[in-house]
């Protein structure tokens, strides 16, 4: 997914993409032995950015990288320099009325977990999630959604994403603590929001600019996943952005 972005600020900036484990060619071991939450996750990402020698950073979040960033700028605030968010919510209204399936698979995981999987391992919710309601879907490759087909299909794959999915009650659980942050350190923030996304409410950007007044916020004609289409456009904010 970044690979658009890295291409375009490649010589400006130092710039690191991990895996999470149980992502892309990451190791991904069975949830028998090794816990998939959202906790441990930011844990081993954190023990990644020390391993390597980061003493500080900006963060660039999306999706399940702001339940993962959010938790590592609390643990260590004076590392995060900066945090670019691109759809990834901290407000329970930016989930919307999508979410509904959702929070009934938290309330109870064993009586919804076979519909669940089968709505959203498909590949027509895979396919989805790039385009979302985007009216210019000739300006997406195909490669993009079979790709993830292809990785969410691997043996096991199903239960470590259920097993997230299920555990991403906990991130909604810390919005407020998030929100509070927020609003109390005022970070360097940076917002880019693809407009077209069918997974999260377009009334978050504007809740992440009240939290941060100075923020800068901006939409763009893209899906859940705007580096897809609008890497052009999405690159200069960022170079911009952190060269302020």
């Amino acid at each position: 997914m970044f690979e658009p972005l890295l291409a375009r600020l490649s010589g400006q900036f130092h710039l690191i993409a991990p895996d999470y484990p149980g992502f892309g060619h990451s190791d991904a071991p069975d949830p028998k032995g090794f816990t998939y939450t959202f906790d441990n996750i930011a844990s081993i990402v954190d023990q990644f950015t020390e391993a390597i020698g980061l003493s500080s950073f900006a963060l660039y979040m999306q999706d399940y990288g702001g339940p993962v960033g959010f938790r590592m700028a609390l643990a260590h605030p004076e590392r995060v320099e900066a945090m670019i968010v691109q759809n990834t919510v901290v407000h329970d209204e930016g989930l919307g009325a999508n979410w509904n399936p959702m929070r009934a698979f938290w309330e109870d995981r064993s009586a919804n977990e076979t519909g669940l999987r089968s709505s959203l391992f498909s590949l027509e919710t895979t396919r989805t999630g790039h385009v979302g309601i985007d009216p210019n879907i000739e300006l997406y490759d195909p490669d993009l959604w079979t790709d993830d087909y292809a990785f969410l299909n691997r043996p096991g794959e199903a239960d470590i994403q259920s097993d997230l999915f299920y555990d991403y009650r906990t991130n909604v659980r810390l919005y407020p603590k998030w929100q509070a942050w927020l609003r109390e350190k005022q970070p360097r923030l940076l917002v880019v929001w693809g407009k077209y996304d069918p997974f999260f409410d377009l009334s978050e950007p504007e809740a992440y600019h009240r939290d941060v007044p100075g923020a800068r916020v901006h939409l763009v004609d893209g899906g859940h996943f705007a580096l897809d289409t609008k890497a052009n456009e999405i690159a200069p904010l960022v170079s911009d952005f952190l060269k302020s």
